[in-house]
């Protein structure tokens, strides 16, 4: 379940030969937000229908699915009464509700305080800060249980109640050392603590298929429902085809998560202050990175454009943006004028002209803007999170769809001076499949994993070019130095 899409994909494993691992798109559905007077909300049971719509066309195309798991993105929940029933639809994290809440926050738990519990960069959206936002409303007051999304819709296909880990792990209400809920947090928060249900750790049984939903989508009651790594993000890094220690990832999509993957969190002053992230990984890992704001920037100038009647075609436009002229206008991505949907290109042009830069001229100068300031973020990200864990980092490994972006793709490797393999583009849904796979005894170790997908997967190198004095020039000047 992706920002703007959801798709159900069928994946086989084998260990015969040298291993096999393929997807198929079975099914894609638009993910189409609701704007409602006061809100914005996700259409849940459309999403929900998607699905299920989705998994009666593998029913009819497969007779052996042996499997289902369910990821999409964090921190956005659902909330069931007494009686299990959906209390409206959830709200979407570019709700502004949670604007002003995390003074609110930190005036009953300090940021430092909470951070040392946590290990979570501040988001605005983060979801401690939606339930202090729905505090006292009648909504929540009615809750009894609190689902992440790939959790409600893995209740909805079981009748189970669980709360995978890799996503619980984003809501600010998890203890990083521990693994668990922060009970301490949310008793001082006033959070009631009944509303969580108990962990699942990837590859957990979640149950099998609910009577209606077998009768729904022709599959077998028998059809068990696994729990991966549900967190979208945690699924496409268990998929990096890393072969070697020294790599960082970028799962580049309506966000760029930058970072590394390690076996113990860092919980510092040092990387609070660089608003540096541990989430949970697969097999007890943490995912230490930062969340930049990534082709939202591109997808949205689109949207805005086709709305005006200009619409673009995305690859003559790449080939115009790649002979721009470099470093005309440059923005720092995650600065929160970008955050909201809206007139991207017209808050790029008031963002280069409040900083006394000329604006984007045209299309493929805003497009030539927007991807040399994400190359100029990922850098950032990945230069902070090698100082910080002490790691070196030899190669980046770019995945998601971001990694059909030729150009995107260069000039991050062009910004961080380092080798930038690029695919599979479909990482989030491997991870999702291997995990299942793993479970059935079909692969190994995250290491086997990771070699499965270098072996059978589409991948591209690129390799720096140019000066590197030019992009910390650039980055100097934009903020974006690290």
């Amino acid at each position: 379940m992706g920002a703007t899409s959801g798709r159900v994909m069928a994946g086989r494993v084998g260990r015969e030969g040298r291993g096999t691992l393929e997807l198929t798109e079975v099914h894609r559905f638009p993910n189409r937000p609701v704007r409602l007077p006061g809100s914005l909300r996700w259409d849940v049971l459309a999403l929900y229908q998607g699905v299920l719509d989705g998994l009666g066309r593998a029913a009819r195309g497969y007779d052996d699915v042996a499997s289902i798991g369910i990821d999409s993105w964090a921190v956005d929940y659902g909330l069931l009464d007494a009686d299990g029933q959906l209390l409206g639809n959830p709200y979407h994290y570019r709700d502004i509700r949670t604007e002003g809440v995390d003074e609110r926050v930190r005036n009953t738990v300090p940021a430092a305080e909470l951070y040392r519990i946590t290990g979570l960069q501040h988001l605005p959206f983060n979801t401690v800060l939606q339930l202090a936002a729905a505090s006292g409303s009648v909504q929540l007051t009615a809750a009894r249980t609190l689902l992440m999304i790939p959790d409600l819709l893995t209740h909805w296909l079981t009748g189970s109640v669980g709360a995978e880990a890799t996503n619980a792990s984003t809501t600010g209400l998890f203890d990083a050392r521990a693994g668990d809920w922060s009970p301490e947090l949310m008793d001082r928060l006033g959070i009631d603590r009944s509303l969580f249900p108990p962990i699942r750790r990837p590859g957990d049984a979640a149950g099998t298929l609910l009577p209606y939903v077998a009768a729904e989508t022709g599959l077998p009651e028998s059809t068990p429902v696994t729990a991966v790594a549900s967190h979208d993000t945690a699924s496409a890094v268990a998929a990096v085809p890393a072969t070697g220690p020294g790599f960082a990832y970028l799962s580049c999509g309506t966000w760029s998560l930058a970072g590394l993957e390690l076996a113990e969190p860092v919980i510092t002053e040092a990387s609070r202050a660089a608003n540096f992230t541990n989430e949970a990984g697969l097999d007890g890992s943490y995912r230490f990175l930062r969340n930049v704001m990534g082709l939202w920037l591109l997808s949205e100038s689109l949207r805005t454009w086709a709305d005006r009647g200009r619409p673009a075609e995305l690859g003559p436009l790449m080939e115009q943006a790649a002979r721009s002229r470099p470093f005309a206008a440059l923005v720092d991505p995650d600065d929160p004028v970008f955050l909201t949907p809206g007139d991207m290109p017209g808050r790029i042009a008031a963002y280069c002209e409040r900083t006394g830069q000329r604006p984007p001229t045209d299309q493929a100068a805003t497009v030539r803007c927007v991807l040399e300031s994400l190359a100029l973020a990922h850098r950032a990200a990945l230069c902070t999170a090698a100082e910080l864990s002490g790691t070196d980092i030899r190669v980046v490994h770019l995945v998601g769809g971001g990694s059909r972006n030729e150009l995107l793709c260069q000039l991050t490797s062009d910004a961080t001076g380092l080798p930038v393999v690029a695919g599979p583009a479909e990482a989030t849904a491997l991870g999702n499949v291997l995990v299942q796979a793993r479970t059935r005894g079909l692969v190994g170790d995250r290491a086997e994993m990771r070699r499965l997908v270098a072996r059978t997967q589409p991948l591209r190198r690129y390799e720096p070019r140019g000066d590197g004095r030019a992009w910390s020039s650039a980055a100097a000047r934009v903020g974006l130095d690290g």
